[in-house]
């Protein structure tokens, strides 16, 4: 693949999804009365929970980026990045794989 491949048409190589997203933030999702984010913390998920949610978000992830609406797709994101944030606080020496090592 060339290095072309790899840029946006809509701005920089170097932004990011959420640079790229005007609905990132996530505030349209918000409930004006509370000012929370739609489901539950993912400090409050048990671990099962957790790698359930997150195996259900990786699972839809194709379709969400392909056909959903851009803030269906920024809550996509954004949950995504809560759910692995938490994961990876909770298994800082998590198994690595020698096997998914590339050589450098």
């Amino acid at each position: 693949m060339t290095e072309s491949a790899w840029r946006t048409t809509t701005g920089p190589a170097e932004a990011s999804p959420e640079q790229r997203m005007p609905e990132w933030d996530g505030d349209h999702l918000r409930d004006p009365a509370t000012d929370e984010e739609p489901g539950i913390d993912p400090a409050e998920l048990a671990d099962d929970d957790l790698i359930r949610e997150m195996h259900s978000l990786h699972r839809t992830r194709l379709d969400t980026l392909r056909h959903a609406s851009d803030s269906a797709l920024a809550n996509h994101l954004r949950r995504t990045a809560d759910l692995e944030t938490e994961y990876l606080a909770r298994h800082p020496g998590r198994e690595i794989d020698p096997a998914r090592l590339r050589d450098e």
